[in-house]
């Protein structure tokens, strides 16, 4: 009996004494992954986000309806004499529904990298792009502008002012649905590709072949191989720059008083000749012989003001590459500012260049050669962009910003410059390009390039490694995590994104010419 107890007390003794687990330890283990209790949160979350989306959307539908209203209303009480109020109703919905879907996916594109980045929050993405892209339009933005859309159509091939109206609806109401659907599915596309796209269809069924120019479709269908390489190599470049003159030197805060005033100055005297030529350019007479010395003043100029802030911000920084990479976030967040502003001023004429070509055109015997854009159309879609992009906008930031390649302040200020001279340049050549393409391209040059420096710098490892005898790991792992990080560009949205890109104008082509036709039909 002795010898129980004693066997007994021995076990006890060499049990281990566990402790007792308290309301937080039953809290953690019953919130671990694949717990019953995690699955039900992770429900409970989903259908809260889904609550949250589709209050979102009801205010976005009521929005768009008050929006159309008070231009269907607006455009009612400017109706002239001779002209049918119900023409100019339905040509000011068209219109502003079309500046809706530019601002939903267009206006995205140049806030995106600044969101991805971190440098912006989406809030405040979208509030400084509303405010810029409405400046750019309504002070920079063209007071004339072309009957026909790009010079497509021959005006002497018009038999009367009629069918012109018609083929602008057809193109207008077609540019409009192709962009929802592009933004509905995720894909930044160009509106100024989808405008082309539309006159063209609608201009081919009323009125023949002949009346295209296909010399400017010639340029277009170029300007989509060449301006997102273009941008893309130009990124590229910009940030491979900085990696080996910043990020790779041994003393980074030298480097960064070096070269960071440098690329400051350089995007200041970008955009400084950007906004010139292209925003002021018609209305002041400016050449490129007046802009290129002043361009260099301004560069200059910003260089002495930028080192002294330079060197003030990078006291006490940490010699580290990620503090490196946020001396570029207030550059960044001006760059936004002003490819914002040169795009309202540029692009919004592709949501009021029609509408006011049909309006002044509507009831007349012939064709005007130019016509002006009246103010409250131009404030018509300068709101219908802001409101686009309010409301839709979202989606294609996160896209262009998040879901393609990683960004961070460095990379977003390469793409920001890069779409912005690559623009610059193509204008001056004569090139018709697209700003959504330029910037989705840049984002996709920072992120291929990121890509081979990763190889390179594995194959660089692997071969000093085996030459001084040590263990190296193989060239190419084999992991599947690694091989998801060594594709840092996300295959499906480039592929996607390129061929939305490919198929817009005939995609917009053909949606024109289906809507001329039943318009006649209806007629």
């Amino acid at each position: 009996m002795a010898d129980r107890d004693d066997g007994a007390k021995k076990k006890r003794a060499d049990r281990v004494v566990r402790p007792r687990a308290g309301a937080a330890t039953f809290r953690r283990r019953a919130l671990e992954p694949g717990t019953p209790l995690d699955k039900d949160l992770r429900k409970i979350e989903r259908l809260e986000e889904a609550t949250r989306a589709a209050s979102r959307s009801h205010v976005a539908l009521y929005a768009t309806l008050v929006f159309l209203a008070a231009a269907a209303v607006l455009a009612g009480s400017h109706a002239q004499s001779g002209q049918s109020g119900q023409l100019i109703v339905l040509a000011t919905l068209i219109g502003g529904y079309l500046a809706l879907t530019i601002g939903a996916n267009d206006v995205a594109n140049n806030v995106g990298p600044a969101v991805g980045a971190r440098a912006l929050s989406m809030t405040g993405a979208l509030a400084l792009a509303a405010v810029f892209e409405c400046a750019g339009a309504l002070i920079g933005g063209s007071e004339v502008v072309e009957t026909i859309s790009e010079g497509l159509i021959d005006p002497t091939q018009l038999p009367n002012t009629d069918v012109f109206v018609w083929v602008m609806m057809s193109a207008m109401l077609a540019a409009a649905l192709w962009v929802h659907l592009a933004t509905f599915i995720g894909a930044p596309i160009s509106t100024t590709h989808a405008i082309v796209g539309g006159v063209l269809g609608a201009g081919l069924v009323g009125l023949g072949s002949s009346a295209v120019d296909w010399g400017i479709v010639a340029g277009v269908f170029a300007s989509w191989m060449l301006s997102p390489l273009v941008g893309a190599l130009f990124a590229a470049g910009f940030v491979a720059f900085i990696e080996i003159n910043i990020n790779y030197k041994p003393d980074k805060i030298t480097a960064v008083r070096r070269w960071v005033p440098v690329f400051v100055a350089l995007m200041a005297a970008v955009f400084f000749a950007f906004i010139a030529l292209n925003v002021f350019g018609s209305v002041w007479g400016l050449r490129v012989r007046l802009v290129v010395p002043a361009s260099l003043l301004v560069f200059g100029l910003v260089y002495l003001l930028a080192g002294p802030w330079v060197h003030a911000q990078s006291e006490g920084m940490e010699n580290r590459n990620q503090n490196v990479r946020q001396m570029f976030r207030g550059p960044l967040i001006f760059a936004a500012c002003l490819l914002s502003f040169a795009h309202g001023s540029n692009d919004v004429a592709n949501a009021v260049a029609p509408l006011a070509a049909i309006l002044e055109n509507a009831g007349r015997p012939r064709l005007l050669d130019a016509v002006g854009v009246p103010f409250w159309v131009m404030l018509l879609g300068a709101v219908g962009i802001s409101l686009g992009l309010f409301l839709f906008g979202p989606r294609i930031v996160r896209v262009v910003g998040e879901q393609i390649t990683r960004m961070n302040p460095m990379r977003a200020f390469c793409v920001a410059l890069a779409a912005a001279l690559t623009v610059l340049i193509a204008s001056e050549l004569g090139m018709p390009v697209s700003t959504t393409q330029t910037v989705v391209g840049a984002v996709f040059g920072v992120g291929f390039f990121r890509e081979y420096a990763a190889r390179y710098s594995r194959r660089r490892r692997y071969y000093i490694l085996t030459k001084k005898g040590r263990h190296a790991p193989p060239v190419l792992p084999a992991t599947r995590d690694e091989v998801r990080r060594r594709k840092l560009v996300r295959r499906s949205h480039f592929i996607g994104i390129v061929a939305t890109w490919a198929i817009t104008v005939p995609s917009a082509a053909a949606l024109a010419a289906l809507i001329y036709i039943a318009i006649n039909w209806i007629r």
